[in-house]
């Protein structure tokens, strides 16, 4: 995938930032009129479906036959699994909490990436390990003493592994199929297994199709989940993955400010400490030392690269 200029990445990760900053509270708000499977489910395949529409001029790059299993995997982290948690999830603790505990995912995929893509482990990058998961613990800390929903902070955190496990294997797979199709049939495929679950699980009656609802979800489904993920593919896939990365602290703090302003969600010292801790590490886990950008003297290796 080509370059991308420094004006097309700035506005990529403004538009990728402002729609999944505005998703979790949007979402949290449509739950009131849809069960949670099901509103997963609808909203992926409708984003599925439009991306299929962009994917077809493109039909000799799907190589289907060999690269099936490459979209079902990743269908499974990215989709299933990361929208099934967090649609879920989101019914157990407020929106701005949720997304800061999900957005621990970079961290997540600086270890993942260590251990499976032989990306560099320093010094910097092990202190800003410590820190994430620091961050995460003064966040969850109130749900062990009751006043949050544990099975909450679980969810959340099974939402944020499915989705590092996701990206990592991208990375790992990425060059092997044609990014578009990529985003299309990772949608389309995911959004199945939601539906079934939904079906099996939830009824379609409990759906209340007033205006709110079906705006928050079109909304949600063209600019949050269909363009979204084709630009944080598109980001990921020129390149900018680690930019991508650094930019997502500001997703939780615009969900955080959303939600505070629109749902009357509260702002505690957790919430704000272990958020602060997070952004930290982040910072830590995706900067690099000088000698190791030049030279990689001291950089150790993960048992991809042994």
């Amino acid at each position: 995938m080509k370059q991308l200029s420094k004006a097309q990445t700035a506005f990529f990760l403004a538009f990728l930032v402002i729609m999944w900053g505005v998703n979790w509270p949007l979402s949290k708000a449509a739950l009131a009129y849809s069960p949670p499977l099901l509103f997963a489910g609808i909203r992926t395949l409708i984003g599925g479906l439009l991306l299929l529409l962009v994917a077809l001029p493109r039909l000799q790059k799907l190589r289907f036959k060999q690269t099936w299993h490459i979209y079902l995997i990743s269908a499974i982290l990215n989709i299933s699994l990361f929208y099934g948690l967090q649609t879920i999830g989101l019914n157990y603790l407020p929106a701005g909490l949720f997304s800061a505990i999900v957005f621990f995912q970079p961290v997540l995929m600086g270890i993942f990436s260590w251990m499976w893509l032989g990306e560099s482990m320093f010094a910097l990058k092990l202190v800003g390990l410590a820190v994430g998961f620091a961050g995460v613990a003064v966040i969850s800390a109130a749900g062990f003493s009751g006043h949050i929903s544990v099975t909450g902070i679980l969810l959340a955190l099974g939402s944020a592994i499915s989705w590092a496990l996701g990206t990592v294997f991208m990375k790992k797979t990425g060059s092997r199929v044609d990014s578009i199709w990529m985003v299309a049939l990772q949608l389309t495929i995911g959004s199945v297994f939601l539906l079934i679950s939904g079906f099996s699980t939830e009824s379609w009656s409990a759906i209340q199709w007033t205006a709110p609802f079906v705006i928050s979800l079109l909304f949600i489904s063209v600019f949050v989940i269909a363009l979204g993920w084709l630009v944080f593919f598109m980001l990921v896939g020129s390149g900018e993955a680690s930019k991508v990365a650094s930019y997502t602290f500001l997703i939780p703090l615009i969900s955080i400010t959303v939600s505070a302003l629109f749902l009357h969600e509260p702002l505690t010292f957790n919430l704000l400490a272990g958020l602060l801790f997070i952004v930290i590490s982040i910072c830590f886990v995706n900067s690099k030392p000088k000698k190791l950008k030049a030279a990689n003297p001291l950089g150790i290796k993960g048992k991809a690269a042994q």
